[in-house]
C-alpha cells in the first residue's frame, strides 16, 4: 500500500508508509543530562477566533500533551516561542498557560521551566517599562513554582541603545530573581525583531556582552539556552561559562553532537524539535546515560534531517510543522493553530515532514497518521 505525495517540483511520488512505530517506553528522569522539550499549544478549533484575536486554547489537550512529555522523563519548557509566544499567543494566554502547566507539573512531579518576557508591551517602551514588564512576568512564574527562563525581548531590542542597557536590565532582573534562571539567546532567524540583541549585530561583540552578564551574576544563572544554529559558537560559549553554569542547546540543526559533547564538556538540551521527537529523544538520552555515546548518536542522528526540514527558512514557522506532526501522531484531534498559523507552510512541506517522521517511526498509530495525511491531501485536491 502506498500514499501519493506531492513533491517540490509540482509532481507526485508514491510512498509506502511504515507499518510499525518506534518502540519507546515511558521512563524515569535522566541522569547524565537535563533535557527540556519546548511544547506547543493546542488551539480550540470550535472557537470563533480570527488570526488577530486572543488565542483560544484547548486546555485539556494542551495539558495532556505535557503529560505525554513528562511520562517519558522529559522536562517541559513552557510558554516559549514553540508555544507561539508573539505569534498567536499573547501575554494573557501565556500567563494562563503558565499557571495551568505549573499546577499540572506539581501534580505529576514533572520538571518545568517557564518563559519570562515582555510581550504585554504592545508599542514602543522605555527601559523602565521593559524592566517592569519583565518583573511582572518573573513574579508570576516564581509564584507558580516553576523555574524562570528569561527570554529575549523585542521591546528591549527596540529600546536599548547599546550593550550597557542590556547589562543594566539583566543585572537588575538577576539580582532580584528568587532562584537561578535560564537565560535565553534567541537568534533573529527565529524572530527578526531580535536582530542586534545584546547591543550588536556582530556576534562576537554580542557574545562578549552576554558572557559579561553571566560573569557578574553566576549564582543567579542556572544555565543558558543558545538558539543561534551555529554549533561552533555554542561550543565556544559553553567553554567560557563560569563553573556551574550549564549550557542548554537550542540548536535544532546540530543537537546530537552538542548534547553528546567532547572532551571539554557537553550541552544539556532545551529544544523545540523534542516536541515531536519526545519518546525517541528520551530513549536516546537514556542510552547516553549508560555512557554509550555511539548508541545515542545512532538513535538521534537520523532525526536531524526532519529537524532541519521543519526549521528551514523562514525558521520562525517551524511551529506549524510541530503541530502538524502532533496531529498526525494522534496527540490532538485537528490541525488548527492559534493565529491561523497552520497556513504558514506548503503542502509539499507537509508531505515531506510526514514522510520523514513516518520513516523514523514517530507515529504511535501509523494507520491513523496515513489516514489523516490522506484527508489533508484531499482538502488540497489530491486524489489517491
Amino acid at each position: 500500500m502506498t500514499i501519493r505525495l506531492p513533491d517540490f517540483q509540482g509532481g507526485f511520488r508514491a510512498y509506502a508508509p511504515r507499518e510499525e512505530p518506534f518502540a519507546a517506553a515511558s521512563g524515569t528522569p535522566f541522569t547524565s543530562r537535563t533535557v527540556f522539550s519546548a511544547a506547543h499549544v493546542v488551539a480550540d478549533p470550535f472557537a470563533d477566533a480570527t488570526p488577530d484575536s486572543p488565542a483560544a486554547v484547548d486546555w485539556d489537550a494542551t495539558l495532556a500533551f505535557r503529560r505525554h512529555l513528562w511520562s517519558h522523563g522529559l522536562g517541559v519548557a513552557e510558554a516559549m516561542d514553540t508555544a507561539q509566544r508573539g505569534m498567536g499567543l499573547d501575554w494573557a494566554g501565556a500567563a494562563e498557560l503558565i499557571r495551568r502547566s505549573a499546577a499540572e507539573a506539581k501534580s505529576v512531579g514533572g520538571l518545568i521551566a517557564c518563559g519570562v518576557g515582555t510581550d504585554q508591551l504592545t508599542g514602543p517602551a522605555t527601559l523602565a517599562e521593559v524592566r517592569a514588564a519583565y518583573e511582572e512576568q518573573l513574579a508570576l512564574v516564581e509564584e507558580s513554582g516553576a523555574q524562570a527562563i528569561l527570554m529575549a525581548s523585542r521591546a528591549l531590542a527596540a529600546a536599548a541603545k547599546g550593550p550597557e542597557d542590556y547589562l543594566e536590565v539583566y543585572g537588575h532582573l538577576l539580582r532580584q530573581a528568587a532562584e537561578p534562571v535560564i537565560l535565553h539567546w534567541l537568534g533573529p532567524m527565529f524572530d527578526p525583531a531580535l536582530e542586534g540583541y545584546w547591543g550588536s549585530s556582530d556576534l562576537d561583540a554580542a557574545t562578549g556582552t552576554f558572557l559579561q552578564v553571566i560573569a557578574a551574576h553566576p549564582d543567579k544563572v542556572d544555565g543558558i539556552k543558545v538558539s543561534l544554529l551555529e554549533a561552533q559558537r555554542e561550543i565556544d560559549i559553553r567553554r567560557r561559562l563560569p563553573q556551574g553554569v550549564r549550557c542548554y542547546t537550542g540548536d535544532d540543526f546540530n543537537y546530537p553532537e552538542l548534547i553528546a559533547g567532547d572532551e571539554q564538556g557537553f550541552s544539556h538540551a532545551l529544544l523545540g524539535i523534542f516536541d515531536p521527537l519526545g519518546p525517541l529523544a528520551a530513549e536516546a538520552v537514556r542510552v547516553l546515560d549508560t555512557g554509550d555515546a555511539k548508541g545515542f548518536r545512532e538513535l538521534l542522528d537520523p532525526t536531524v534531517e526532519l529537524s532541519r526540514h521543519l526549521f528551514q527558512t523562514p525558521t520562525r514557522f517551524y511551529k506549524t510543522g510541530v503541530v502538524f506532526l502532533a496531529w498526525l501522531a494522534g496527540h490532538q484531534a485537528h490541525f488548527t493553530m492559534v493565529g491561523g498559523l497552520q497556513s504558514a507552510r506548503s503542502l509539499p512541506h507537509f508531505a515531506r515532514a510526514y514522510e520523514l517522521a513516518d520513516g523514523l517511526g514517530l507515529f504511535p498509530d501509523p494507520k491513523l497518521a496515513e489516514e489523516r495525511m490522506k484527508n489533508l491531501l484531499s482538502l488540497y485536491g489530491v486524489t489517491q
